[in-house]
């Protein structure tokens, strides 16, 4: 980490070459403001809570180096405004009949049946943040960080005057947890009414060997402090008995799924889909919400002026998601000479993939890739440029890459985040990159901030 000796009273690296930044507003602060906010003893505070959770923070040092990013980025509270109404016009349009017709048509069967009632718990739209506004790039079912997020804002000190009036978020800090174990329960409540919940398990391969699962530690803590017991679980240890799906000695009533095989379609996890398909468990984020929302091949239906006005959207919706989704279409072979040609100006996504893998910048392409993206299921996306914090190390800065991801439940944005990163896409290898905290004003229409961050904060 740098050392504050280092750095002038603006916050500027002595020695560091780079370009002049906006000298007004929130956003200005991300090539300004090099104070660390990090204080690494509140987050080890936060994270170790009691005997169970003791070793955690060494845990995630040592597995995950570069989970957190010692520097917060800025985000204008218009920009984060206008990703709000962007969320609800997409979900207005999600809520409609004809568009889930289109979406389930080509879905697997497993898609289409009913969560009875269930949302899907953390949704996430992830955006980049653009001079024309934030444009969303993908919706995801089964997001994580958001635990580990939480602490991370919790463990923010105010190092100089432009932060110390901000805000990391919708929902105030302290309240994030209770937020967070409501709708789990409002999705119990959806699926099962006034039936108690008394267990739920916290569901991936192979738990122990996941980058997230100091994350998994904390949610089951959570559940268990809110009086519902919880256990972690590899989809191998499930047992179906009496009705009942069961680990170890006792039924298991809600699953927390956090696979990536969204389907529920490898062997391994057929225990869970019939558990799920006859209604045994209540599964949260189940299949049905990921065809809705992740898939994507969504966003082609989603910002298309054509298609969105065969749905019958209104204009001012439609003209929200086009403004606010990077042109996106289907990749197929009919239309393979010319995405090759214009492959420089997008991006190419697996339609069901997560986590960036197997997804290519169309500049970094290479003949062999184009072929695998043509015999698979890829959707081009308009290239948006992603933001750019500026981040001092070892007495230099550098820029690293944002994006912004809003988690939602029920069409509400509960708390915001950010990613750095280096590379085409977001990675957790960067060193400085990481989760970060998002700051932004504290109110609509308050006074811009200005530049004026002061390094006076040692590092930590």
């Amino acid at each position: 980490m740098i050392d504050s000796k280092s750095l002038s009273c603006n916050g500027e690296t002595q020695g560091a070459s780079r370009p002049q930044p906006e000298r007004h507003g929130v956003a200005s602060l991300n090539s300004d403001c090099f104070c660390i906010s990090l204080d690494a003893e509140a987050l080890k505070r936060e994270i170790e809570t009691d005997s169970e959770t003791r070793s955690l923070y060494p845990l995630i040092l040592e597995k995950c180096p570069h989970m957190f990013a010692a520097m917060p980025v800025f985000v204008s509270r218009h920009q984060l405004d206008r990703m709000a109404v962007i969320i609800r016009a997409a979900q207005s349009v999600i809520a409609l009949p004809a568009y889930r017709d289109i979406v389930l048509e080509r879905a697997p069967q497993v898609a289409r049946f009913d969560a009875g009632g269930a949302r899907g718990v953390f949704l996430s739209y992830d955006f980049h943040v653009t001079d024309d506004g934030p444009k969303l790039i993908e919706i995801n079912t089964n997001a994580g960080g958001a635990l580990l997020n939480a602490a991370l804002a919790r463990a923010q000190r105010a190092c100089c005057p432009a932060i110390a009036g901000m805000t990391t978020g919708p929902v105030a800090l302290g309240a994030l947890d209770q937020t967070f174990i409501r709708m789990f329960f409002a999705e119990w409540r959806l699926a099962r009414g006034d039936r108690v919940l008394r267990r739920i398990a916290i569901v991936d391969e192979n738990p122990p060997e996941q980058y997230l699962y100091p994350e998994f530690i904390l949610f089951k803590q959570l559940f268990r402090r809110h009086g519902v017991d919880a256990v972690i679980a590899d989809p191998a240890a499930l047992r179906m008995h009496d009705d009942a799906l069961w680990h170890g000695g006792e039924p298991v009533d809600l699953v927390y799924n956090r696979l990536t095989d969204f389907m529920l379609e490898q062997p391994a996890h057929a225990m869970l889909r019939d558990a799920y398909l006859n209604n045994v468990i209540v599964l949260t984020p189940h299949p049905l919400a990921h065809a809705l929302y992740a898939n994507k091949r969504n966003l082609a239906v989603l910002g298309d002026p054509g298609r969105l006005q065969s749905l019958g959207v209104s204009e001012d919706v439609a003209r929200t998601l086009v403004s606010g989704i990077p042109k996106t279409e289907i990749v197929e072979a009919s239309h393979a000479e010319r995405l090759w040609s214009e492959r420089r100006k997008l991006f190419f996504k697996p339609a069901s993939g997560f986590g960036s893998k197997a997804a290519y910048r169309g500049d970094k392409l290479t003949k062999r890739v184009w072929e695998h993206i043509l015999a698979g299921d890829y959707i081009a996306q308009a290239l948006v440029p992603p933001g750019e914090r500026l981040i001092a190390e070892r007495q230099a800065s550098h820029a690293l890459k944002f994006d912004v991801r809003n988690y939602v439940y029920d069409g509400a944005v509960q708390f915001i985040t950010a990613r750095l990163y280096q590379g085409q896409t977001t990675n957790f290898r960067t060193p400085g990159g990481g989760f970060a905290p998002v700051f932004t004003d504290n109110a609509t229409g308050s006074k811009p901030v200005g530049a004026n961050c002061d390094a006076s904060a040692s590092s930590t």
